[in-house]
Protein backbone atom coordinates (compact mmCIF):
# COMPACT_ATOMS: atom_id res chain seq x y z
CA UNK A 1 0.00 0.00 0.00
CA UNK A 2 1.38 3.38 -1.00
CA UNK A 3 1.72 6.11 1.66
CA UNK A 4 -1.17 8.57 1.96
CA UNK A 5 1.23 11.48 2.55
CA UNK A 6 3.73 12.36 -0.15
CA UNK A 7 6.97 14.33 -0.11
CA UNK A 8 6.62 17.82 -1.53
CA UNK A 9 9.31 19.40 -3.69
CA UNK A 10 11.01 22.71 -2.90
CA UNK A 11 12.92 24.38 -5.74
CA UNK A 12 15.78 26.90 -5.67
CA UNK A 13 14.86 30.61 -5.52
CA UNK A 14 11.63 29.91 -3.63
CA UNK A 15 12.56 31.44 -0.24
CA UNK A 16 10.05 34.10 0.82
CA UNK A 17 10.86 35.71 4.17
CA UNK A 18 7.25 36.34 5.20
CA UNK A 19 6.61 32.57 5.16
CA UNK A 20 9.40 31.77 7.63
CA UNK A 21 9.18 34.38 10.40
CA UNK A 22 6.51 35.25 12.92
CA UNK A 23 4.75 38.48 11.85
CA UNK A 24 6.05 40.30 14.95
CA UNK A 25 9.64 39.25 14.12
CA UNK A 26 9.85 39.85 10.39
CA UNK A 27 10.16 43.63 10.61
CA UNK A 28 11.81 43.78 14.05
CA UNK A 29 15.15 45.54 14.41
CA UNK A 30 17.84 43.58 16.24
CA UNK A 31 18.93 45.05 19.57
CA UNK A 32 22.45 46.57 19.24
CA UNK A 33 23.74 44.60 22.26
CA UNK A 34 22.56 41.27 20.82
CA UNK A 35 24.05 42.17 17.44
CA UNK A 36 27.33 43.07 19.15
CA UNK A 37 27.35 39.77 21.06
CA UNK A 38 26.74 37.69 17.93
CA UNK A 39 29.69 39.38 16.24
CA UNK A 40 32.16 38.99 19.11
CA UNK A 41 35.29 36.99 18.28
CA UNK A 42 36.21 33.90 20.25
CA UNK A 43 39.28 35.67 21.64
CA UNK A 44 37.28 38.62 22.97
CA UNK A 45 34.74 36.30 24.61
CA UNK A 46 37.52 34.32 26.32
CA UNK A 47 39.31 37.47 27.49
CA UNK A 48 36.14 39.00 28.91
CA UNK A 49 34.91 35.83 30.62
CA UNK A 50 38.27 35.05 32.21
CA UNK A 51 38.56 38.66 33.41
CA UNK A 52 35.28 38.24 35.31
CA UNK A 53 36.04 34.62 36.33
CA UNK A 54 39.77 34.65 37.21
CA UNK A 55 39.71 30.99 38.30
CA UNK A 56 38.78 29.88 34.77
CA UNK A 57 41.72 28.76 32.63
CA UNK A 58 41.75 30.70 29.37
CA UNK A 59 43.38 27.93 27.34
CA UNK A 60 40.67 25.46 28.42
CA UNK A 61 37.86 27.87 27.56
CA UNK A 62 39.46 28.49 24.15
CA UNK A 63 39.60 24.72 23.63
CA UNK A 64 35.93 24.40 24.59
CA UNK A 65 34.76 27.13 22.20
CA UNK A 66 36.94 25.62 19.41
CA UNK A 67 35.50 22.12 19.90
CA UNK A 68 34.11 20.48 16.76
CA UNK A 69 31.28 18.07 17.58
CA UNK A 70 31.13 14.67 15.93
CA UNK A 71 27.44 13.80 16.42
CA UNK A 72 25.54 16.58 18.21
CA UNK A 73 25.94 19.28 15.56
CA UNK A 74 22.95 21.56 16.08
CA UNK A 75 21.58 22.47 19.51
CA UNK A 76 19.38 24.91 21.37
CA UNK A 77 19.74 25.32 25.11
CA UNK A 78 17.00 26.69 27.35
CA UNK A 79 18.48 28.76 30.16
CA UNK A 80 17.10 30.79 33.06
CA UNK A 81 18.62 33.80 34.76
CA UNK A 82 18.73 33.05 38.50
CA UNK A 83 20.20 34.49 41.66
CA UNK A 84 20.83 33.37 45.22
CA UNK A 85 19.96 35.04 48.51
CA UNK A 86 23.52 36.40 48.53
CA UNK A 87 22.96 37.99 45.13
CA UNK A 88 25.12 35.64 43.04
CA UNK A 89 23.62 35.61 39.55
CA UNK A 90 24.13 32.85 37.00
CA UNK A 91 22.61 31.32 33.89
CA UNK A 92 21.26 27.82 34.59
CA UNK A 93 20.75 25.19 31.87
CA UNK A 94 17.27 23.67 32.00
CA UNK A 95 17.84 21.46 28.94
CA UNK A 96 19.66 21.33 25.62
CA UNK A 97 17.55 20.30 22.63
CA UNK A 98 18.50 18.44 19.50
CA UNK A 99 16.93 19.98 16.36
CA UNK A 100 15.65 23.13 18.14
CA UNK A 101 13.33 25.86 16.92
CA UNK A 102 14.18 29.54 16.95
CA UNK A 103 14.84 30.94 13.49
CA UNK A 104 11.31 32.27 13.05
CA UNK A 105 11.75 34.38 16.20
CA UNK A 106 15.12 35.95 15.37
CA UNK A 107 15.38 39.46 13.86
CA UNK A 108 17.80 39.77 10.96
CA UNK A 109 21.40 40.74 11.72
CA UNK A 110 21.73 42.17 8.23
CA UNK A 111 18.65 43.52 6.42
CA UNK A 112 20.32 42.70 3.08
CA UNK A 113 20.51 38.97 3.87
CA UNK A 114 16.87 37.97 3.95
CA UNK A 115 17.42 34.29 4.76
CA UNK A 116 19.27 35.25 7.96
CA UNK A 117 20.69 32.52 10.15
CA UNK A 118 18.74 29.85 8.25
CA UNK A 119 21.56 30.11 5.71
CA UNK A 120 24.25 30.28 8.39
CA UNK A 121 23.22 26.89 9.79
CA UNK A 122 23.04 25.27 6.36
CA UNK A 123 26.38 26.66 5.15
CA UNK A 124 28.31 26.30 8.42
CA UNK A 125 27.04 22.90 9.53
CA UNK A 126 24.82 21.00 7.09
CA UNK A 127 26.98 21.50 4.01
CA UNK A 128 30.24 20.31 5.67
CA UNK A 129 28.35 17.28 7.08
CA UNK A 130 27.35 16.07 3.63
CA UNK A 131 30.73 16.27 1.95
CA UNK A 132 33.86 14.58 3.17
CA UNK A 133 37.22 16.35 3.28
CA UNK A 134 37.76 15.66 -0.43
CA UNK A 135 34.37 17.15 -1.26
CA UNK A 136 32.98 13.82 -2.47
CA UNK A 137 29.55 12.44 -1.60
CA UNK A 138 29.82 8.74 -0.77
CA UNK A 139 26.10 8.07 -1.29
CA UNK A 140 24.02 8.84 -4.37
CA UNK A 141 20.61 10.41 -3.93
CA UNK A 142 18.67 13.61 -3.34
CA UNK A 143 18.37 15.94 -0.34
CA UNK A 144 15.38 16.05 2.01
CA UNK A 145 13.92 17.91 4.98
CA UNK A 146 11.87 15.77 7.40
CA UNK A 147 9.43 17.37 9.84
CA UNK A 148 6.73 16.51 12.37
CA UNK A 149 5.91 20.11 13.43
CA UNK A 150 7.07 23.72 12.94
CA UNK A 151 6.42 24.01 9.21
CA UNK A 152 7.20 27.74 9.28
CA UNK A 153 10.86 26.98 9.98
CA UNK A 154 11.27 23.61 8.31
CA UNK A 155 9.98 24.93 4.98
CA UNK A 156 12.47 27.79 5.35
CA UNK A 157 15.32 25.33 5.77
CA UNK A 158 14.15 23.39 2.70
CA UNK A 159 14.17 26.57 0.59
CA UNK A 160 17.63 27.60 1.81
CA UNK A 161 19.06 24.11 1.22
CA UNK A 162 17.67 24.26 -2.34
CA UNK A 163 19.43 27.62 -2.82
CA UNK A 164 22.75 26.58 -1.29
CA UNK A 165 22.99 23.31 -3.23
CA UNK A 166 21.11 24.54 -6.31
CA UNK A 167 18.94 21.46 -6.48
CA UNK A 168 15.38 20.44 -5.63
CA UNK A 169 14.76 19.36 -2.03
CA UNK A 170 12.12 16.85 -0.87
CA UNK A 171 9.97 18.28 1.94
CA UNK A 172 8.57 15.33 3.88
CA UNK A 173 5.97 15.05 6.69
CA UNK A 174 6.97 12.26 9.09
CA UNK A 175 4.55 11.93 12.02
CA UNK A 176 4.90 9.59 14.96
CA UNK A 177 1.45 8.01 14.55
CA UNK A 178 1.59 7.47 10.77
CA UNK A 179 1.31 3.73 10.11
CA UNK A 180 2.28 4.15 6.48
CA UNK A 181 4.72 7.10 6.31
CA UNK A 182 6.39 8.44 3.16
CA UNK A 183 9.83 7.55 4.60
CA UNK A 184 11.54 4.16 4.80
CA UNK A 185 15.04 2.76 5.28
CA UNK A 186 16.66 -0.06 3.35
CA UNK A 187 20.20 -1.19 4.25
CA UNK A 188 20.68 2.09 6.12
CA UNK A 189 19.62 4.25 3.15
CA UNK A 190 16.61 6.56 3.47
CA UNK A 191 13.96 6.62 0.75
CA UNK A 192 11.07 9.10 0.45
CA UNK A 193 7.86 8.62 -1.51
CA UNK A 194 7.44 11.31 -4.16
CA UNK A 195 4.69 12.74 -6.38
CA UNK A 196 5.95 10.50 -9.16
CA UNK A 197 4.92 7.54 -6.97
CA UNK A 198 8.46 6.28 -6.64
CA UNK A 199 10.73 5.73 -3.65
CA UNK A 200 13.61 8.19 -4.09
CA UNK A 201 16.93 7.49 -2.30
CA UNK A 202 18.21 10.31 -0.07
CA UNK A 203 21.91 11.01 0.47
CA UNK A 204 21.36 13.50 3.32
CA UNK A 205 18.42 14.82 5.30
CA UNK A 206 17.86 17.82 7.52
CA UNK A 207 15.70 16.54 10.37
CA UNK A 208 13.09 18.35 12.42
CA UNK A 209 11.48 15.17 13.76
CA UNK A 210 11.20 15.80 17.48
CA UNK A 211 8.40 13.65 18.93
CA UNK A 212 10.09 10.40 20.04
CA UNK A 213 12.21 10.36 16.85
CA UNK A 214 13.87 7.04 17.79
CA UNK A 215 10.58 5.29 16.99
CA UNK A 216 10.92 6.24 13.30
CA UNK A 217 14.58 6.78 12.56
CA UNK A 218 17.35 4.22 13.11
CA UNK A 219 20.53 4.81 15.08
CA UNK A 220 22.70 3.57 12.20
CA UNK A 221 22.05 5.36 8.92
CA UNK A 222 24.12 5.59 5.76
CA UNK A 223 22.03 8.63 4.84
CA UNK A 224 23.55 11.59 6.65
CA UNK A 225 21.18 13.11 9.22
CA UNK A 226 21.33 16.46 10.97
CA UNK A 227 21.08 15.59 13.84
CA UNK A 228 21.54 11.81 13.99
CA UNK A 229 19.25 9.89 16.36
CA UNK A 230 22.22 9.15 18.60
CA UNK A 231 22.31 12.84 19.59
CA UNK A 232 18.70 12.57 20.82
CA UNK A 233 19.27 9.39 22.82
CA UNK A 234 22.48 10.72 24.39
CA UNK A 235 20.79 13.82 25.78
CA UNK A 236 19.35 16.01 23.02
CA UNK A 237 15.87 14.51 23.52
CA UNK A 238 16.61 12.45 26.61
CA UNK A 239 16.79 14.43 29.83
CA UNK A 240 17.78 11.32 31.82
CA UNK A 241 21.00 10.66 29.93
CA UNK A 242 21.64 14.41 29.53
CA UNK A 243 21.74 14.81 33.33
CA UNK A 244 24.35 12.05 33.54
CA UNK A 245 26.34 13.52 30.66
CA UNK A 246 26.47 16.90 32.44
CA UNK A 247 27.59 15.25 35.67
CA UNK A 248 30.39 13.32 33.94
CA UNK A 249 31.61 16.36 32.01
CA UNK A 250 31.51 18.56 35.11
CA UNK A 251 33.89 16.10 36.79
CA UNK A 252 36.22 16.44 33.79
CA UNK A 253 36.01 20.25 33.93
CA UNK A 254 36.64 20.55 37.66
CA UNK A 255 40.27 21.68 37.39
CA UNK A 256 39.51 24.29 34.73
CA UNK A 257 37.17 26.46 36.80
CA UNK A 258 34.30 25.80 34.39
CA UNK A 259 31.07 23.91 35.05
CA UNK A 260 27.61 23.38 33.62
CA UNK A 261 25.09 25.09 35.91
CA UNK A 262 22.05 22.83 36.36
CA UNK A 263 19.35 22.42 39.02
CA UNK A 264 19.93 19.66 41.54
CA UNK A 265 18.82 16.54 39.67
CA UNK A 266 17.77 13.08 40.84
CA UNK A 267 17.57 10.54 38.01
CA UNK A 268 16.21 7.00 37.55
CA UNK A 269 13.26 7.75 39.82
CA UNK A 270 10.29 5.38 39.74
CA UNK A 271 6.85 6.92 40.14
CA UNK A 272 6.27 5.62 43.69
CA UNK A 273 9.57 7.20 44.85
CA UNK A 274 8.65 10.69 43.65
CA UNK A 275 6.84 11.90 46.83
CA UNK A 276 9.95 11.07 48.89
CA UNK A 277 12.22 13.21 46.71
CA UNK A 278 9.69 16.06 46.60
CA UNK A 279 9.59 15.99 50.41
CA UNK A 280 13.41 16.06 50.58
CA UNK A 281 13.42 19.20 48.43
CA UNK A 282 11.08 20.99 50.81
CA UNK A 283 7.80 20.20 49.05
CA UNK A 284 8.71 22.05 45.83
CA UNK A 285 10.17 20.23 42.82
CA UNK A 286 10.01 19.74 39.08
CA UNK A 287 9.14 16.29 37.75
CA UNK A 288 10.00 15.46 34.14
CA UNK A 289 9.24 12.64 31.76
CA UNK A 290 12.77 12.42 30.33
CA UNK A 291 11.77 11.92 26.69
CA UNK A 292 9.13 14.62 26.16
CA UNK A 293 9.65 18.03 24.58
CA UNK A 294 7.80 21.22 23.57
CA UNK A 295 6.82 21.81 27.19
CA UNK A 296 5.02 18.46 27.40
CA UNK A 297 5.78 16.06 30.25
CA UNK A 298 7.04 18.70 32.72
CA UNK A 299 5.24 19.10 36.04
CA UNK A 300 5.95 21.83 38.57
CA UNK A 301 5.05 20.84 42.12
CA UNK A 302 4.56 23.54 44.75
CA UNK A 303 1.60 22.27 46.78
CA UNK A 304 0.46 18.84 48.05
CA UNK A 305 -2.51 19.13 45.70
CA UNK A 306 -0.26 19.45 42.65
CA UNK A 307 1.69 16.37 43.78
CA UNK A 308 -1.55 14.43 44.25
CA UNK A 309 -2.70 15.44 40.77
CA UNK A 310 0.57 14.18 39.30
CA UNK A 311 0.46 10.87 41.17
CA UNK A 312 -3.08 10.25 39.89
CA UNK A 313 -1.92 10.29 36.25
CA UNK A 314 -0.85 7.29 34.16
CA UNK A 315 2.34 7.46 32.11
CA UNK A 316 3.79 5.52 29.20
CA UNK A 317 7.34 5.49 30.55
CA UNK A 318 8.64 4.01 33.81
CA UNK A 319 11.46 6.33 34.85
CA UNK A 320 11.39 10.02 35.76
CA UNK A 321 13.81 12.72 36.85
CA UNK A 322 13.17 15.07 39.76
CA UNK A 323 14.83 18.49 39.89
CA UNK A 324 14.95 21.28 42.42
CA UNK A 325 12.36 23.92 41.61
CA UNK A 326 13.49 27.46 40.93
CA UNK A 327 10.66 29.88 41.64
CA UNK A 328 10.28 32.88 43.92
CA UNK A 329 12.64 32.97 46.91
CA UNK A 330 9.71 32.25 49.23
CA UNK A 331 8.76 29.07 47.38
CA UNK A 332 11.85 27.56 45.77
CA UNK A 333 13.33 24.15 46.52
CA UNK A 334 16.02 23.82 49.16
CA UNK A 335 18.93 22.11 47.40
CA UNK A 336 22.52 21.30 48.32
CA UNK A 337 23.54 24.65 46.84
CA UNK A 338 20.89 26.52 48.83
CA UNK A 339 17.96 28.34 47.28
CA UNK A 340 18.05 29.75 43.77
CA UNK A 341 15.25 31.92 42.46
CA UNK A 342 14.28 33.66 39.24
CA UNK A 343 15.63 37.12 38.53
CA UNK A 344 12.54 37.64 36.36
CA UNK A 345 11.77 40.35 33.84
CA UNK A 346 11.98 44.07 34.57
CA UNK A 347 8.70 45.00 36.34
CA UNK A 348 6.02 46.39 34.05
CA UNK A 349 3.88 49.47 34.72
CA UNK A 350 1.76 47.37 37.12
CA UNK A 351 4.85 46.30 39.06
CA UNK A 352 4.59 42.74 37.72
CA UNK A 353 7.68 40.66 36.94
CA UNK A 354 7.54 37.43 34.94
CA UNK A 355 9.61 34.27 34.77
CA UNK A 356 11.45 34.16 31.43
CA UNK A 357 13.87 31.74 29.83
CA UNK A 358 16.39 32.26 27.06
CA UNK A 359 16.85 29.96 24.04
CA UNK A 360 20.38 30.02 22.63
CA UNK A 361 20.73 28.17 19.31
CA UNK A 362 24.23 27.13 18.24
CA UNK A 363 25.85 24.80 15.72
CA UNK A 364 29.16 23.03 15.36
CA UNK A 365 31.45 24.31 12.61
CA UNK A 366 35.07 23.66 11.58
CA UNK A 367 35.92 26.75 13.70
CA UNK A 368 34.12 25.57 16.83
CA UNK A 369 30.59 25.94 18.19
CA UNK A 370 29.10 29.24 17.05
CA UNK A 371 25.87 31.04 18.03
CA UNK A 372 23.07 31.32 15.48
CA UNK A 373 20.09 32.99 17.11
CA UNK A 374 18.53 33.91 20.44
CA UNK A 375 15.01 34.48 21.70
CA UNK A 376 13.18 34.42 25.01
CA UNK A 377 9.78 33.37 26.36
CA UNK A 378 7.90 34.52 29.41
CA UNK A 379 5.38 32.73 31.59
CA UNK A 380 1.64 33.37 31.34
CA UNK A 381 1.18 34.73 34.89
CA UNK A 382 3.40 37.10 36.93
CA UNK A 383 5.90 35.88 39.50
CA UNK A 384 4.44 36.46 42.98
CA UNK A 385 5.95 36.48 46.46
CA UNK A 386 3.15 34.43 47.94
CA UNK A 387 1.00 31.85 46.19
CA UNK A 388 -2.78 31.83 46.59
CA UNK A 389 -4.60 28.48 46.88
CA UNK A 390 -6.04 28.99 43.39
CA UNK A 391 -2.65 29.66 41.73
CA UNK A 392 -1.27 27.02 39.37
CA UNK A 393 2.52 26.93 39.53
CA UNK A 394 2.89 25.98 35.85
CA UNK A 395 1.15 29.20 34.79
CA UNK A 396 3.77 31.15 36.76
CA UNK A 397 6.83 29.05 35.85
CA UNK A 398 6.11 27.43 32.46
CA UNK A 399 7.51 29.35 29.50
CA UNK A 400 7.13 27.03 26.51
CA UNK A 401 5.02 28.53 23.72
CA UNK A 402 3.97 25.30 21.96
CA UNK A 403 0.34 24.24 22.23
CA UNK A 404 -0.56 20.66 21.30
CA UNK A 405 -3.77 20.86 19.26
CA UNK A 406 -3.89 17.12 18.60
CA UNK A 407 -3.79 15.23 15.28
CA UNK A 408 -0.17 16.33 14.66
CA UNK A 409 -1.16 19.99 14.82
CA UNK A 410 0.63 22.54 16.99
CA UNK A 411 -0.12 26.15 17.86
CA UNK A 412 2.06 28.77 19.49
CA UNK A 413 1.27 31.45 22.08
CA UNK A 414 3.32 34.22 20.49
CA UNK A 415 1.98 36.81 22.93
CA UNK A 416 4.61 35.51 25.36
CA UNK A 417 7.45 35.56 22.83
CA UNK A 418 10.22 38.03 23.76
CA UNK A 419 12.27 39.09 20.75
CA UNK A 420 15.89 40.21 20.72
CA UNK A 421 14.81 43.53 19.25
CA UNK A 422 15.04 47.14 20.42
CA UNK A 423 11.65 46.98 22.13
CA UNK A 424 11.57 43.57 23.86
CA UNK A 425 15.15 42.81 24.84
CA UNK A 426 15.38 45.49 27.53
CA UNK A 427 12.48 43.85 29.41
CA UNK A 428 14.68 40.83 30.21
CA UNK A 429 17.17 42.81 32.27
CA UNK A 430 20.08 40.99 30.63
CA UNK A 431 23.49 42.45 29.85
CA UNK A 432 26.28 41.47 27.49
CA UNK A 433 27.98 39.34 30.13
CA UNK A 434 24.74 37.40 30.66
CA UNK A 435 24.62 36.61 26.93
CA UNK A 436 28.24 35.45 27.02
CA UNK A 437 27.50 33.27 30.06
CA UNK A 438 24.44 31.79 28.30
CA UNK A 439 26.54 31.01 25.23
CA UNK A 440 29.28 29.31 27.24
CA UNK A 441 26.73 27.28 29.21
CA UNK A 442 25.10 26.23 25.93
CA UNK A 443 28.43 25.12 24.46
CA UNK A 444 29.42 23.20 27.60
CA UNK A 445 26.13 21.31 27.71
CA UNK A 446 26.31 20.57 23.98
CA UNK A 447 29.83 19.16 24.29
CA UNK A 448 28.80 17.03 27.27
CA UNK A 449 26.10 15.40 25.14
CA UNK A 450 28.44 14.98 22.16
CA UNK A 451 30.97 13.25 24.42
CA UNK A 452 28.21 10.95 25.64
CA UNK A 453 27.44 10.15 21.99
CA UNK A 454 31.06 9.11 21.51
CA UNK A 455 30.97 6.95 24.63
CA UNK A 456 27.87 5.16 23.32
CA UNK A 457 29.56 4.08 20.08
CA UNK A 458 32.17 1.31 19.90
CA UNK A 459 35.32 1.31 17.78
CA UNK A 460 33.38 -0.29 14.90
CA UNK A 461 30.81 2.51 14.95
CA UNK A 462 28.04 0.43 16.50
CA UNK A 463 25.72 1.48 19.31
CA UNK A 464 26.58 0.13 22.77
CA UNK A 465 23.15 -1.12 23.74
CA UNK A 466 24.23 -2.60 27.07
CA UNK A 467 25.95 0.62 28.15
CA UNK A 468 22.88 2.65 27.17
CA UNK A 469 20.66 0.29 29.15
CA UNK A 470 22.85 0.76 32.22
CA UNK A 471 22.47 4.54 31.83
CA UNK A 472 18.75 4.50 31.03
CA UNK A 473 17.10 1.26 32.09
CA UNK A 474 13.57 2.04 30.96
CA UNK A 475 12.01 -1.02 29.24
CA UNK A 476 9.43 1.06 27.36
CA UNK A 477 12.07 3.34 25.84
CA UNK A 478 14.40 0.44 24.99
CA UNK A 479 11.59 -1.33 23.15
CA UNK A 480 10.92 1.78 21.05
CA UNK A 481 14.46 2.34 19.79
CA UNK A 482 14.97 1.36 16.15
CA UNK A 483 18.31 -0.25 15.44
CA UNK A 484 19.77 -1.33 12.13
Amino acid sequence: MNPTKIAGLVKPNSFEAENHWYPKAINATIHPMVNFFLNLSKERIVNRYCHLHPMVKADKLTEILSYECKYFLWAGADLINVTSAAGKRQMVVIENNSCPSGQKSMPLLDDNKEDGSYRLLIERTFKPLIKNKKGINKLEGDLAVLYDKNQMETSGYAAVIADVFQENVHYVPFYHNDDNPPVKFENGVMFVYTNEKIWQPIRAAFRYVTQRPWTRLPIHSRTKLLNPILACLAGGRNKMVAAKAYDIFNAELKESGLQINIPETIWDVSKNEIPLWVKKMGGQAVIKIPYSNAGQGVFTIVTPEELDDFMAKDFEYERFIVQSLIGNYNWSSTSAAGKLYHVGTIPNAKGQSYVADLRMMVSSTPDGVQPLCVYARRAAEPLVDKLKPTDKSWDILGTNLSVDLGDNKWGSDTNRLVLMDRRDFNKLGLGLDDLIEAYIQTVLSMIAIDKMCKDLMNTKGRFKTRLFKSLNDDPTLLAQILQS
